[in-house]
């Protein structure tokens, strides 16, 4: 629908590429090439069908060829500006189309309805005119007028087949779903293999309509990311016209991830969770690159699950890929390669990666406690801190949100530790979150897979500056999600030394809830498959260091037992765990 640009069918997504202007009026959207694709794609599904709908055209659907498809068209276009009446003395070899104006209408609602099913992209090239510079006004030209034009069109020819306004009026996200402004940048890269990157466009605003619904082929991980001995970009073809870049400040890296338009709806769900970086970002140096969505088998033949990493010490970089079939299809293969890059470059910085929750909380009178959460996924860290917040209203003055997820743990020139975040939303099960939790705001949210298990929420919970800041922690805690609670297990257990917490630690056991392929008690290094077991003899000599520094500080360290994976605990144990860290704090 775009004047001056193209469009392409993906699956079941249209990816619309524009320059500066769409359609502005009936005329032109039912003259543009993808409204004909979407109506010649309708009409063959309902020939598929065998659809009642088809009788509009007044003939058996075997003998429905191009040019009845046209004569609707020119049906339409009457019925966008004048009465049914109308159409006759103006055409009148559509007598078919107005005879029965109850079947054309609902013949026009599924229509509307069938496009609206596509996940919807539009791609504002500003290679020419800097239209990032202006991207109010950009998008407001191109997808909100779109919008509302897809709209109007639509009420206007239901209103002049039936002769009916709608008593209700639903404004739904009728034109695209997600909008980027796009261009080709120079990034800094090295050479070599990573020239292929070089004509990619990357994006600089995106604009989304929440709550957005997704699909996505998959709805859990399987494995581990392997690390490879050789660059991935060595044996991959990239075509330019297919990816699209998405620069994101993770914690104080840049990390290029570039997706595939097969991937479009995962790739642009990145605006949610992790800072797009802006110009003055764009000139720092480039710690790792992330192709998610590699077509062909190229990756198979580089580790048994092709979920792959290569830590490139010469170029000081580390390059990541993955396939883009449909088994890997799940935002969690997006999201946990990224934060893996992350974890391998602060290992490399001499700081300690985690898989946890971070928080800030300022009690009322102005005393404040910053607790830190290592645990696996599913394993209550984010459902106790968000019912902590629910329950200790009255107590609580401000919570900020440091880290989500991951995170990392520097000591300073000044010998104090300081606690870092990497993502400024929140990748969330749907299943564990309970009724009233004050988690964000639910109309930003991107909403994937709801009606399966494991359906997950994407939606922003901090700010950069929170994730960038800096804190102390005084409480650093295991969520151990499996145990019973009893008179040797408290539900917040102080640990006596370094070695006994490491032990904790290094166990790392924790009961599977369905994220990924695994079930029952697992036990994972530092509940962290994300870098730390893949570089275990570093990460050992740095926690170990990391760990003794807690009690040389004065820091606590113990387990919170959620019970999150225990029958019958998924709402109330995070709850329980969450009453007894409020009285904790509060008792000192």
């Amino acid at each position: 629908m775009g004047t001056n640009g193209s469009h392409k069918f993906v699956d079941r997504k249209v990816i619309i590429r524009i320059r500066d202007r769409v359609c502005e009026s009936s005329d032109e959207l039912f003259a543009s090439d993808l409204f004909l694709e979407i109506l010649d794609r309708e009409v063959g599904a309902l020939k598929k069908k065998e659809s009642p709908l088809l009788g509009i055209f007044g003939k058996p659907a075997s003998e429905t060829g191009d040019a009845d498809v046209a004569l609707l068209v020119e049906v339409l276009k009457i019925l966008s500006k004048l009465e049914l009446d109308c159409v006759l003395p103006l055409l009148p070899a559509a007598a078919s189309f107005v005879s029965d104006p109850a079947l054309l209408n609902s013949f026009t609602e599924n229509l509307y309805n069938s496009w609206r099913e596509y996940e919807r992209f539009v791609v504002v090239d500003s290679a020419d005119d800097r239209l990032d510079q202006r991207p109010y006004r950009t998008f407001n030209a191109t997808i909100e007028s779109l919008m509302h034009l897809v709209r109007k069109v639509y009420r206007d020819v239901q209103r002049n087949t039936t002769g009916r306004r709608p008593n209700v009026y639903r404004q739904v996200k009728s034109g695209a779903e997600i909008a980027t402004i796009a261009l080709p940048k120079e990034m800094g890269l090295p050479g070599g293999a990573y020239a292929k990157l070089k004509d990619i466009p990357v994006i600089r605003q995106i604009l989304v309509y929440p709550p957005l619904l997704l699909n996505p082929p998959m709805n859990k991980r399987t494995g581990q990311f392997a690390s490879i001995p050789q660059n991935p970009l060595d044996v991959v073809d990239i075509n330019p016209e297919e990816w699209l870049c998405y620069p994101a400040k993770v914690g104080p890296l840049l990390i290029l991830v570039y997706f595939h338009e097969r991937f479009f709806g995962l790739g642009f769900s990145l605006c949610n969770l992790l800072e797009l970086a802006d110009d003055e970002a764009l000139n720092d140096p480039v710690n790792a690159v992330y192709l998610y969505g590699v077509p062909g088998m190229a990756l198979d033949a580089l580790a048994p699950l092709p979920t792959v990493f290569y830590d490139d010490k010469e170029n000081d970089m580390i390059s990541a890929a993955v396939p883009n079939r449909d088994e890997f299809g799940y935002f969690g293969y997006l999201k946990k390669m990224v934060l893996t890059l992350h974890n391998i470059k602060m290992l490399r910085m001499e700081r300690l990666p985690f898989h946890g929750a971070m928080v800030n909380i300022v009690l009322r009178g102005g005393k404040s406690f910053t607790v830190l959460v290592f645990g696996d996924t599913g394993a209550g860290k984010s459902e106790t801190l968000e019912a902590f917040r629910t329950m200790g209203e009255d107590m609580i003055a401000d919570i900020v949100t440091i880290a989500d997820d991951m995170g990392s743990l520097e000591i300073g020139t000044d010998g104090e530790i300081k606690g870092y975040g990497t993502e400024v939303g929140a990748f969330v099960r749907l299943d564990d979150l309970q009724p009233g939790y004050a988690f964000g705001q639910l109309d930003r949210t991107i909403i994937m897979n709801p009606n399966q298990v494991n359906a997950r929420v994407i939606l922003p919970v901090t700010n950069y500056s929170n994730v960038m800041r800096g804190y102390r922690p005084d409480m650093v805690l295991y969520a151990n999600n499996y145990e019973e609670v009893d008179t040797d297990h408290p539900l917040i257990e102080q640990l006596p030394d370094a070695e006994t917490a490491l032990s904790v630690w290094r166990d790392g056991a924790a009961m599977s809830k369905g994220t990924t392929t695994t079930t029952g008690l697992v036990h994972t290094y530092f509940v962290n498959v994300f870098g730390a077991t893949q570089y275990r003899e570093d990460h050992d000599i740095i926690a170990k260091r990391y760990f003794e520094e807690f009690y040389k500080q004065g820091i606590f360290v113990g387990q919170l037992r959620t019970r999150l994976g225990l029958p019958g605990w998924e709402r109330s144990g995070p709850e329980e765990a969450a009453r007894a860290l409020l009285e904790a704090l509060t008792a000192e």
